[in-house]
């Protein structure tokens, strides 16, 4: 991959399939003979997952702001931990989510401003933003017709919520129309895989030609 690697992130609504097109992106780029780290957001350390169970499965209600902060703080670690030294090595690197969650849920979701949200998230990860996002897009009431078990603090939010921010990754989407490929999340999800799949083909051949390494 030459002397830096590839970083990816998957993004969506609750329920729109994002694990499940992480792993199949994990196993395509093995197959390719390249080394892929895997990670997710909030989390992806042992102390950014004490983050995760803070802000995801804690019955009390956290201020919009401190919420921010704690994501935040888990991203710095997930960055500074996982992703940069990985591709300080030349892998590829794939985050269920990352930066754009930020915008979406807490900017567009709650409400806090896109500027300062956008400035926060370049000082947490010291400007490492993903070459290569994937947005499944699909209706709200699809995605939560997937989910089982207990919701968590920020599923259990009104569907207006979801909503909101369903709209605020499509108003990304259209801003960074050559980094955020959008995919239709009610298809089946090789249909989805195989999409996917033929979108980071072009990129890493691209970055290849870029770099000109093998």
């Amino acid at each position: 991959m030459g002397r830096f690697g590839f970083f990816v992130t998957i993004e969506g609504i609750e329920g729109s399939g994002k694990s499940t097109l992480l792993y199949g992106l994990k196993k395509y780029v093995e197959s390719l003979g390249l080394e892929v780290v895997i990670t997710r957001e909030p989390g992806g350390t042992i102390f950014a997952e004490g983050i995760r169970d803070l802000v995801l499965h804690r019955d009390e209600e956290i201020d919009p702001w401190t919420e921010v902060f704690l994501l935040l703080a888990a991203r710095r670690e997930n960055v500074t931990k996982v992703i940069l030294p990985a591709l300080r090595d030349g892998k590829v690197v794939i985050s269920d989510r990352y930066t754009d969650s930020t915008i979406a849920y807490q900017g567009y979701g709650r409400g806090l401003p896109l500027k300062k949200l956008s400035l926060l998230n370049k000082m947490a990860t010291s400007k490492i933003f993903p070459r290569l996002t994937f947005l499944i897009d699909l209706p709200v009431e699809h995605g939560f017709g997937r989910k089982r078990g207990e919701l968590d603090r920020i599923e259990r939010e009104k569907m207006e919520f979801h909503e909101r921010v369903r709209a605020g990754y499509l108003t990304l989407a259209k801003k960074a129309k050559k980094r955020i490929k959008v995919l239709d999340g009610t298809k089946k999800p090789e249909v989805l895989l195989n999409e996917a799949r033929e979108i980071l083909k072009r990129a890493l051949i691209e970055k290849k030609k870029m770099r000109g390494v093998v």
